[in-house]
């Protein structure tokens, strides 16, 4: 019954967050249903489009979902359930939710344009142009990071010398291939059918879920085998194409669909909660509480940036202020998509800290390959033992669609990074690459920053680098407090109340930069050969380049941002 308390508990809690709170938030910053939104303003057909808004609330959630809400909790478990828990709940609520509807709201007053833009109103271009520079390396973090994971869920070591090809009693990686591939051509067919011939979302819906259920049973029975060298060469191509070309193609459709595979796990985890708790067939074996230091370091500031997208992650700012603020119909909306996924996504962290909590000492034990595996395998054993056709087949669905979501996250990051990496050149009164003169011209065309980034991207995550993950974590919680930060200046330099950022952009600051300061050092010991046994390579050199380029860029940042409300505080002085 314990799994069954804490999934109450905090669907109660989070519903009355987002009653109460996201209501307070709407008032205090002046939610106006009747101003027309930059998607209606700047429509372009390519980058601004309007969104119904089931639509939009699909891009946003499986866009700021991925794998992190999953994986953050789950390696987190170690602290036991209680800390986990709090953070995903207070975290979700004050945190994580005020920094992407603060970001949303910001942004659709700033014309759909990205964090650096609001920077650069409240803080100066300076601070906007560090700004840019930092969210671009998070960026080539978060190509990296799930160009690995995706390519690993595609991949299996019987493939490696495989060109392309098809297979009959497909391995669990083969059917991900063939169903994530099969994903795209529905998602385009679905973006044609409402789009170019004006079927209503309903029957489009309608139709659209026919063809995950065809795609699935075809994806259970043939998959799709290929090297992993082949698998990343193709994940770079398709995120290049789907980052240019018009978002009712791939975009919008792809990530309202998928938020159907997200929302049926989600519901499937819930029913499996119900079946645990009145047949006992399971039991949730994670501690309340373990202790302040674990195997992934001490509570603070380990679980802070361990749960990540469960409770706050900095990714959320760029896809608000980056693609969601772009397709936004009316303010209205702003509350449920920027601050109701938030809530949604601490809600699945909470399913995933019980899924880890059924299979907890076998995870402790390293008997899954990733938490990805243990969250699948917790929920599934639910359902039967996992000799079971029931659990096998569960457990291949909730892989899916963590893969589902990877992908989605992906390949929205590097339509973000061709925002920000056109962003760097341009001046003021530039809207396009096509306003600059000469070498900026061409250094702000959509090609140079897409192309470059997913280069980099695609490179680093081939690698198969495990200290990208490690960098991820700080780089992505740093971005959310410079990102509470901005918002914060902005609401201030308008006249709106920004107080209840103060404590959580504070905290997420302190976290963060602390975690930095520990793997720098750490890094500096074993280079200088301080730690025993130790022996250093090319990747502890570039944790410890990146780590401090990005902590030098926040500290300058953070300085700025002091400047900023020092000056507003003169401001109100004088007033």
């Amino acid at each position: 019954m314990t799994a069954l308390l804490i999934i109450l508990v905090a669907i109660v809690l989070l519903a009355v967050g987002y009653v109460f709170y996201g209501s307070w938030l709407a008032k205090q910053w002046g939610i106006d249903p009747k101003r027309k939104t930059p998607a209606l303003e700047m429509e372009d057909g390519v980058d601004y489009v309007a969104a119904p808004p089931a639509v939009l609330m699909g891009h946003h959630f499986s866009s700021i979902a991925g794998a992190g809400p999953i994986n953050g909790p789950i390696q987190a478990s170690v602290f036991g359930w209680v800390p986990v828990f709090l953070w995903c709940i207070i975290g979700g609520i004050f945190f994580g939710g005020l920094q992407d509807f603060g970001s949303l709201f910001a942004s659709i007053r700033h014309e759909g344009k990205s964090v650096g833009e609001i920077i650069k109103d409240s803080m100066g271009r300076r601070a906007q142009k560090l700004f840019i520079i930092f969210a671009l390396l998070v960026l080539i973090l978060v190509i990296a990071s799930f160009v690995n994971v995706v390519a690993g869920t595609f991949f299996t070591a019987a493939d490696a010398d495989v060109t392309l090809g098809f297979t009959t009693n497909p391995t669990g990686n083969q059917t991900t291939a063939m169903i994530s591939v099969l994903f795209i051509v529905l998602a385009i067919i679905y973006g044609i059918l409402t789009n170019r011939f004006g079927m209503k979302t309903g029957p489009a819906t309608i139709l659209g879920l026919v063809g995950i259920v065809a795609i699935v049973a075809l994806g259970l029975n043939v998959g799709l085998a290929m090297g992993r060298i082949g698998w990343i060469v193709f994940i770079g191509v398709y995120i290049t194409v789907a980052s240019l070309i018009p978002v009712w193609i791939m975009l919008q459709p792809r990530d309202y669909l998928s938020s159907f595979l997200l929302y049926a796990m989600m519901a499937l985890a819930i029913i499996g909660i119900l079946i645990s708790a009145f047949t006992g067939s399971t039991n949730f074996t994670i501690p309340a509480f373990t202790g302040w230091n674990t195997k992934i370091g001490t509570l603070f500031p380990a679980l802070f940036i361990t749960v990540a997208c469960g409770a706050c992650s900095g990714f959320h700012s760029l896809i608000s202020t980056g693609t969601s603020s772009k397709q936004l119909d009316n303010e209205k909306n702003a509350k449920a998509i920027g601050y109701g996924s938030m809530l949604i996504e601490s809600a699945l962290g909470i399913v995933a800290l019980i899924a880890v909590g059924m299979v907890f000492d076998k995870y402790l034990e390293g008997g899954f390959g990733s938490p990805s595996a243990a969250f699948a395998g917790g929920i599934a054993l639910m359902f039967g033992v996992e000799t079971s056709g029931v659990y096998s087949t569960i457990y291949a669905l909730l892989t899916l669609a963590v893969s589902v979501f990877a992908l989605t996250s992906l390949d929205t990051g590097t339509r973000l990074s061709r925002f920000m990496f056109s962003e760097l050149f341009l001046k003021d009164g530039e809207s396009t690459y096509k306003d600059a003169p000469g070498i900026r011209k061409v250094l702000a065309h959509p090609l140079v920053g897409t192309g470059l980034m997913v280069l980099i991207g695609c490179i680093l995550g081939g690698l198969s680098l495990s200290q990208i993950w490690g960098l991820f974590g700080a780089a992505n919680q740093l971005l959310a407090g410079i990102a509470l930060m901005a918002v914060a200046a902005w609401l201030g330099n308008v006249g709106k109340n920004n107080k209840m950022f103060y404590i959580p952009m504070v905290f997420m600051l302190a976290a963060t930069l602390t975690s930095l300061v520990i793997t720098i050092i750490n890094k500096v010991k074993m280079i200088a050969g301080m730690v025993e046994g130790a022996v250093a390579a090319w990747g502890d050199w570039f944790q410890l380049i990146f780590a401090a380029a990005m902590a030098a860029l926040a500290v300058i940042l953070v300085v700025e941002g002091l400047q900023t409300f020092r000056a507003q505080a003169a401001k109100k002085g004088t007033n």
